[in-house]
């Protein structure tokens, strides 16, 4: 374990977590009528933020095992729960991802004129959220910053949304909170069962379930077997809807399609990825052998993860389907993270049955496969932050310039903008996933390790690949090409210099990404290879 970096005498994770709290309550303060200064703090402070992000990315030690920067001191000793931060290469990246759009979104936010201060302070709320998901080593810890970023997020689309945002805002609360329920739950029959929500303790204790069960094999009279399969189901319908997985993701569309551009960006750049955190992080070391327990579907007797591998592709192969199916180019770029986070899915399926079989058998003969795509699904989570937020950021910038997110209405949009359009095909041959650019190496490395275990089902997505390509093209030539829509004629539609500043970054991240992977995939892949004790 490496050294603990402090920060005005605070561990910086826990610093980390705290500071963009603070910052949010001192631009609450701030009068509303001084909307300049709200801008400024929020953007500099964010900045600062984002700095300490990656100093945490790039102070990482991947040749060392284990947690690093850990800080536990108690917090909830009644409940057994602690106050426990930590990181590894895994949540680094996630720290990362968040350091850097969060800065993003305020500088995209600038255009807000309503309750300037109040919407860049959830924006932070926002990202203290985000960081306590990622650094938590405690599942209390990790409910509760799960639950915060709901908050934030419902006000943003509530209040700076579109024309339906009280419906977009509520339809995203209400299934959001319906799963979380299930997790809190869940959490409720794990930390009473273990007596610890230490999630390090958890996860190193495989055999828990089978160590915990009574000789009358009941606990609290309900048969733990029964308790395991509740706690399980939690944890999985409440990710899985923040994925989100197919059929749970009807709540996505309409989120982004009303939310303002930087709630747009957040959400499916950061708040989709707290989802395959969760069964990374939680659902598959915790319950190993539930995940290749028989089940049966329709007469069809398979395992758990293989089923989830069939929702995954559902999603990659259906939200292709729907994503071509849009006129409306927010929705559009919404059903692409369906058919995106699929493939994260897809990775992690394989890693849940991976992980099961040397659970149950001591070794696996996947778990080389199992690394590869694992290491991709993750490198997934960080890309299409990137792509997606740009994707949003461009959808958004032409939207506050024509005032219709209706693509039919555009056309030959080349012509008044071509830097915009640069940046516009860029972005899109990045969620392609164009060989050179970031998307290929994840969605690559997804394939080739799902290729062996789930051999029919990763032809199927290789497929929906095909139809990814389909409603790119059709969004590109939407926009930028065919006939010049006289009625643009006197609108100003270039991108202008803050809109471009903002996707700089991204851009750079995405070249980089795909050219030069090793640079995150290093970190990544040292604590997925420790997962199966490499």
């Amino acid at each position: 374990m490496i050294t603990n970096m402090l920060i005005f005498g605070f561990d910086v994770l826990s610093f980390l977590v705290f500071a963009p709290a603070l910052v949010a309550l001192l631009l609450v303060f701030i009068p509303s009528e001084q909307k300049a200064i709200a801008r400024i703090v929020a953007l500099a402070l964010s900045a600062a933020i984002g700095g300490i992000a990656a100093a945490v990315f790039f102070a990482y030690n991947a040749t060392a095992a284990g947690q690093q920067m850990a800080y536990q001191t108690e917090w909830f000793g009644l409940l057994g729960a602690s106050w426990h931060v930590g990181v590894d290469g895994v949540s680094v990246a996630m720290v990362l991802l968040t350091g850097i759009l969060t800065p993003l979104a305020v500088l995209v936010s600038w255009e807000i004129e309503d309750r300037v201060s109040m919407h860049m302070a959830l924006i932070l709320f926002f990202e203290a959220g985000l960081f306590g998901v990622f650094v938590a080593q405690d599942l209390m810890v990790f409910f509760l910053f799960y639950e915060l970023t709901l908050v934030p997020m419902y006000f943003i689309i509530n209040q700076w949304g579109g024309p339906n945002r009280k419906y977009a805002s509520t339809k995203f609360f209400i299934y959001s909170l319906g799963g979380s329920l299930g997790m809190l739950l869940a959490i409720q029959l794990i930390g009473i069962t273990a007596g610890t929500f230490d999630i390090p303790t958890l996860v190193g204790q495989p055999d828990l379930w089978v160590r915990l069960t009574r000789p009358e094999g009941l606990f609290l009279g309900i048969p733990v077997n029964t308790v395991k399969g509740l706690a399980f189901l939690g944890f999985f319908i409440a990710f899985s809807i923040k994925v989100p997985i197919w059929p749970f993701h009807t709540w996505l569309p309409d989120a982004h399609s009303e939310a303002p551009t930087a709630g747009s960006m957040l959400l499916a750049g950061v708040m989709l990825k707290l989802g395959a955190y969760g069964f990374l992080r939680l659902v598959i070391p915790l319950f190993p052998d539930v995940w290749i327990s028989e089940i049966q579907i329709l007469g069809l007797v398979t395992n758990f993860a293989t089923f989830f591998a069939i929702l995954a592709v559902m999603g990659i192969v259906l939200g292709a389907f729907a994503a071509f199916g849009q006129t409306d180019i927010k929705r559009l770029v919404a059903y692409s993270s369906v058919n995106h986070m699929g493939f994260v899915a897809l990775g992690l399926a394989v890693t849940a049955l991976a992980y099961g079989q040397q659970f149950m058998n001591g070794a696996t003969s996947l778990s080389q496969d199992a690394i590869i795509a694992t290491n991709g699904a993750v490198m997934q989570m960080f890309n299409h932050g990137l792509s997606s937020a740009g994707m949003f950021l461009l959808a958004g910038a032409i939207y506050h310039k024509t005032h219709t997110r209706d693509m039919t209405q555009y056309g030959g949009l080349w012509v008044k903008a071509p830097i915009y359009g640069g940046v516009f095909i860029f972005t899109s041959m990045a969620s392609l996933g164009l060989p050179g650019l970031n998307g290929f190496v994840s969605e690559f490395l997804v394939v080739r390790g799902s290729w062996t275990v789930f051999t029919t089902l990763t032809a199927i997505a290789m497929i929906g690949l095909l139809f990814t390509g389909g409603y790119i093209l059709k969004g590109i030539r939407a926009v930028l090409h065919g006939p010049f829509n006289l009625h643009w004629r006197d609108y100003k539609l270039e991108i202008d210099m803050r809109e471009f500043i903002a996707m700089a970054p991204l851009m750079v991240l995405m070249l980089i990404t795909g050219l030069a992977p090793n640079w995150i995939l290093s970190v990544i892949n040292a604590s997925v290879t420790q997962m199966f004790g490499g």
